[in-house]
């Protein structure tokens, strides 16, 4: 790592400056998209460009918010503030629905001395700024109308490893969202990483995706990672993909060797939602990499995506299952590319003893069906103990990592900083992320078990919440899968279970209290457990993050607060 990403720019612009860079396909008006495409020579023209622009109104270390919608100018958008060597603070347009809060509360906490947005979102944009007590702006920068001419009167100078490159927002599952201080070491550092791990092919490969821009597995693998080798990325809009799934195959048999990505719910969705006759007009043999992370991964989804798409040439390798944070930038650990994923059975009892002990099938008692994530590239990954030293393989702890990924700090909140970043692990040499997710090292590679905030704690053992809710929406077809919550509330003597679960299709005309029953029975036998409280709700009740996630504990707060009313939940207690 010698020299800051963004200056590889300027070398494909040198060297191959007619090749695609970036390609955005366009649904919003074109039901069969519109590609609109930078090349290497447009993309670092227009990133100068806008660096200077940049610098008319922003010094170094100041930060520009990026409340753009998902295209080419987000694109340029980073690529400019990185040159200018302003903090870029990648968000999203108000306008996009589900999300106002965090970004009132991550615009707020960054201060922006500028906002980058585009034309079509401006008046969306001045809306949300004319709303906040905070002191506006310096400037709003529309992004698509600053002259390609200002990059004449660009000067270069140095970017330091040390720099700080953007401030990654955590999706906020747990706590309310913090800026990463991601520097221009840490981005060069993870891009190459996952790039090494995906073992792509300079200027061959291809990355093809629909995850924002401003989510951390979004930004790296679409718009880092092809910097790195010269390598074309072609994207689209997530609602796009969300109307229709199918589009994002259809992108990806375009190419001979490509990756991509997503969390766990897409290939769900995507493998319930493609027909047969759009199987038929695939192509899916060149799929090189399709990374699975962001969220608890399932066998039963990647088995079922598998098989869904065989017939269209996907290989069972492609599928890699993976995991990161933003902490560390966002990649840390993926199966090998030629490996089918790997799902060990483990008994479930031990797991919540803290111990990882496989299991044969068929197995008389309880278990936990784990995916593993892999092994780590470029960086160092242990389970650790509450007493900060390395635990042996096969023992549950908490999933430290150590390398040149690694963020330094939190933006502005130091007691937060402290708990998680530069910990010392007994034994060994630097300065180790502390995840907050718990894991065990089976065979070599990494398994997730759990958050240690979600664990649910009845009578002193532990329960993980993600094996209650596969459990709920197994158990009866009016649950509907991947929208089901499972969290603790304080007892009088220990901790209770409550179950947020959405209606699925089936719902209609079912009996609730048949529904509870079976979910209540499930636990009991799955689990050991007694819910205290079930409730069936409307689709859409269950609040996600911005990535798609599960948000256990915005779920429990909308519960204690008395969200979910008479009127939105049913079976509400024991």
């Amino acid at each position: 790592m010698s020299e800051p990403l963004i200056l590889r720019v300027a070398r494909w612009a040198r060297e191959i400056p007619d090749a695609p860079a970036y390609t955005f396909l366009d649904y919003a008006d074109s039901p069969g998209g519109t590609r609109r495409t930078l090349s290497w020579a447009g993309a670092d023209l227009r990133a100068r460009a806008l660096a200077v622009r940049l610098r008319e109104v922003a010094r170094p270390g100041e930060r520009a918010a990026i409340l753009a919608p998902q295209g080419l100018e987000y694109v340029v958008a980073m690529l400019g503030a990185m040159y200018a060597r302003v903090i870029a603070v990648p968000l999203f347009a108000p306008d996009l629905p589900g999300h106002a809060d965090r970004l009132v509360r991550a615009y707020a906490d960054a201060d922006p001395v500028c906002v980058l947005t585009t034309t079509s979102a401006l008046a969306s944009v001045e809306t949300f700024i004319d709303g906040r007590p905070a002191p506006r702006p310096k400037a709003i920068v529309t992004l698509d109308t600053v002259s390609d001419l200002l990059a004449d009167e660009w000067e270069p100078e140095p970017i330091g490893l040390g720099d700080l490159a953007y401030l990654q927002y955590t999706s906020g599952s747990t706590r309310a969202p913090a800026g990463v201080e991601i520097g221009h070491g840490n981005v060069t550092a993870n891009a190459e990483q996952l790039w090494t791990a995906f073992r792509a092919t300079p200027r061959t490969s291809t990355a093809a995706l629909w995850l924002p821009l401003f989510h951390d597995m979004g930004l790296i693998a679409t718009i880092a990672a092809p910097i790195v080798g010269g390598n074309h990325a072609v994207f689209m809009d997530p609602v796009a993909f969300v109307m229709h799934p199918v589009r994002w195959l259809r992108m990806l048999s375009e190419y001979d060797d490509v990756f991509t990505g997503g969390p766990n719910f897409a290939y769900e969705y995507t493998a319930s939602r493609v027909t047969e006759a759009e199987k038929a007009t695939l192509d899916l043999s060149g799929v090189a990499v399709m990374l699975n992370g962001a969220e608890p991964l399932r066998g039963s989804t990647i088995n079922r995506f598998s098989e869904a798409f065989a017939a269209c040439g996907l290989r069972p390798e492609a599928h890699t299952p993976g995991y990161g944070l933003a902490e560390a930038t966002v990649f840390v650990t993926a199966m090998d590319r030629d490996l089918p994923a790997r799902v060990t059975v483990f008994d479930r009892d031990e797991l919540t003893a803290g111990r990882a002990v496989p299991v044969a099938e068929p197995y008389g008692g309880r278990v936990s069906e784990l995916v593993s994530c892999g092994v780590p590239t470029g960086q160092d990954v242990v389970v650790a103990g509450e007493d900060g030293t390395a635990r042996p393989d096969g023992e549950v702890g908490e999933i430290w990592v150590r390398g040149p990924n690694v963020a330094r700090a939190y933006w502005r909140d130091a007691e937060r900083t402290a708990e998680t970043f530069g910990n010392v692990l007994e034994g060994a040499q630097g300065s180790w992320l502390r995840t907050g997710d718990l894991g065990v090292i089976h065979g070599g590679e990494l398994y997730i078990t759990g958050r240690i905030k979600d664990l649910i704690i009845v009578d002193g053992r532990n329960h993980y919440p993600q094996d209650v809710e596969v459990t709920v929406q197994e158990a009866d077809d009016a649950v509907r899968r991947d929208h089901v919550a499972a969290f603790a509330e304080p007892g009088e003597e220990t901790e209770r279970l409550v179950v947020v679960a959405e209606r699925s299709r089936r719902a209609e005309g079912r009996d609730p209290a048949e529904v509870e029953a079976r979910v209540r029975a499930a636990v009991a036998k799955n689990h050991d457990l007694r819910l205290h409280a079930f409730l069936l709700v409307e689709a859409g009740a269950v609040p996600r993050t911005s990535s798609g996630k599960i948000a256990r504990r915005a779920c429990a707060q909308a519960y204690l607060d008395g969200v979910f009313s008479a009127g939105s939940a049913e079976g509400a207690g024991a």
